[in-house]
């Protein structure tokens, strides 16, 4: 049974609480993410992370990841990427497919990590998602750059090119190609960061 103590306990071994998981733990912990008190909502976050690499019994709590994606609190909104993205190999269902838009309406978060992390979670299992290369490709070429802080224009290029550079690697695009091409030529990036991209052109 999952209780704070646990939660306490094991918050520094987190793979290992993940693999000990049993049945109605994992409604448990979903039933924590919303603690405002971090230390235990966000160990709960972790095992719930960590669970859903090795295990499918994170995936049936689909609806409540999605709900997380319009919180007006922003580390609500992280979970809910995090853990859709996460769960992504194992949605077999396609549920994805019906809440791909709000997903990817966090690439252009009021909260630049929230965008960050939402791009750096599509790099993750785009890969293994082809028939959503379209509609993540046109959501993140309509990323201004321009909108963002001067001390995010960089991480956030990088991030979208990160997402990108997923699908070049199995699939050269000419669109990502002039994309590509553009970030190069931008003035946004430094030469080590062009560098590390003309591998992809």
């Amino acid at each position: 049974m999952i209780t704070e103590d646990f939660l306490l306990e094991y918050k520094d071994r987190i793979e290992e609480a993940a693999d000990r998981l049993i049945d109605g733990d994992i409604e448990a912990l979903v039933s924590i993410l919303p603690e405002k008190r971090d230390e235990l909502r966000y160990p709960a976050f972790l095992m719930l992370q960590r669970r859903s690499e090795i295990h499918d019994d994170v995936y049936p709590f689909w609806e409540d990841f999605v709900e997380k994606l319009d919180s007006e609190n922003a580390y609500q909104r992280i979970i809910g990427v995090t853990l859709i993205g996460a769960n992504m190999k194992w949605d077999r269902e396609e549920r994805f497919a019906g809440n791909a838009e709000k997903y990817l309406a966090r690439c252009c978060d009021e909260k630049p990590i929230v965008s960050r992390l939402t791009l750096q979670n599509i790099a993750k299992w785009i890969a293994i998602k082809p028939q959503y290369w379209g509609m993540v490709k046109k959501a993140l070429y309509q990323i201004d750059i321009s909108q963002q802080r001067d001390t995010m224009k960089k991480l956030i290029l990088l991030d979208i090119i990160g997402a990108l550079a997923e699908i070049q690697k199995l699939e050269r695009s000419d669109d990502i190609t002039e994309y590509l091409l553009k970030a190069v030529t931008g003035g946004i990036l430094d030469k080590k960061a062009v560098k590390q991209i003309e591998q992809y052109l």
